[in-house]
């Protein structure tokens, strides 16, 4: 017990004379956002990380020009009765058994083809552009109400801190995938009409949405735990002396000094929400067929685990690479805007 409160004793110490060394190194008159940037830059693993994210979404970006310049194809077309010819042999594109063909590693069936004769490697291109835009579509909904619930919440207090603080209660007591999964199953049955927005059943944005809302909690709770800190400080109080009414100041003053926390969970939300994504896929309460996604595409392989491992291997490995890559750059990010969590990071 001694070591420890002499290891938090030493680190208490150290950790005033690293960030003033820190700031030490900078010109003079650099912002604590270029000094971030420094330390960003310096992360080498977060930076290569971040480029590989970079890379996972132009190369599925690139979809429709692989699709219609290589595969000449698409990502709904059946094929399963044609055949293609293989190093000079003509093999059936899904066999008689029902087990389609592995990758071919050339333009047309490079990653093989699925269960009804379309190219894996086509639908895992378009299954990567849907996954990323449910992905960032749903992590854009989340800052959105997360930021105002908790600017009210945090800033007005009272009965609506009260009232928004139980329905946070509420949320929180449900498991997110139980409670996507139940959303999901609903809506892609019968769709939703909320006065003039109008979701469809089998739209890309019902998973869009449901996730969105699901990682509102998150969000939204530390976001009123720093409000509430920060309404208390100097600047807020000579902002109202001033005469500033309250949505001015929350605009104004406490707005900016959340960008860093917004800036740091962004990533992570993002990566969770393609998770969610997935896993809402994978149980049928996603992404619908025909529309590819990386979880849809695992769970139509599983069938063909042993047969065809490819179906589920491919998509796996886009999704871990992409959850990964935005992980370790978020963590990069949260190192690089706090100071503290660096200083851990390298003790």
């Amino acid at each position: 017990m001694a070591s420890t409160d002499s290891a938090a004793t030493d680190f208490s110490d150290d950790l005033p004379a690293a960030i003033a060394a820190e700031e030490r190194h900078a010109p003079a008159g650099t912002g604590p956002w270029r000094i971030a940037l420094r330390r960003l830059r310096r992360n080498k693993v977060a930076l290569a990380f971040g480029v590989l994210f970079l890379v996972l979404v132009a190369v599925s970006l690139a979809a429709p020009i692989w699709a219609d310049e290589v595969a000449h194809t698409t990502p709904y077309q059946n094929r399963i009765a044609d055949t293609i010819t293989i190093d000079g042999e003509e093999r059936n594109i899904v066999a008689f058994d029902g087990v389609p063909i592995g990758p071919t590693w050339h333009g047309e069936y490079f990653l093989g083809a699925d269960r009804n004769g379309r190219d894996v490697m086509v639908r895992l291109l378009y299954g990567g552009r849907n996954s990323l835009l449910i992905g960032i579509g749903a992590s854009i909904i989340t800052m959105v109400f997360a930021t105002l619930l908790g600017l009210l919440s945090g800033f007005f207090g009272g009965w609506l801190d009260w009232i928004i603080s139980r329905c946070f209660d509420v949320m929180w007591a449900f498991p997110v995938i139980l409670l996507g999964v139940a959303l999901g199953v609903s809506l892609n049955i019968s769709g939703i009409t909320i006065g003039p927005l109008s979701l469809k059943s089998g739209s890309l944005w019902i998973p869009t949405v449901i996730i969105g809302i699901a990682y509102v909690v998150y969000l939204a709770r530390p976001i009123r735990g720093q409000v509430l800190a920060l309404r208390e400080k100097e600047f807020v109080e000579a902002a109202r002396a001033q005469g500033m009414g309250p949505w001015r100041i929350m605009l104004t003053e406490l707005l900016p000094n959340l960008a860093s926390t917004l800036l740091v969970f962004f990533p992570l939300i993002v990566a969770n929400a393609i998770l969610l994504e997935a896993a809402l896929s994978f149980l049928g309460a996603g992404v619908q067929p025909p529309e590819p996604s990386w979880g849809l595409m695992i769970s139509e392989g599983i069938e063909f685990l042993t047969s065809a491992p490819h179906l589920t291997i491919a998509p796996g490995i886009m999704l871990v690479l992409t959850v990964l890559a935005l992980n370790i750059f978020g963590e990069g990010v949260r190192d690089a805007l706090d100071p503290r969590a660096k200083i851990r990071l390298e003790h």
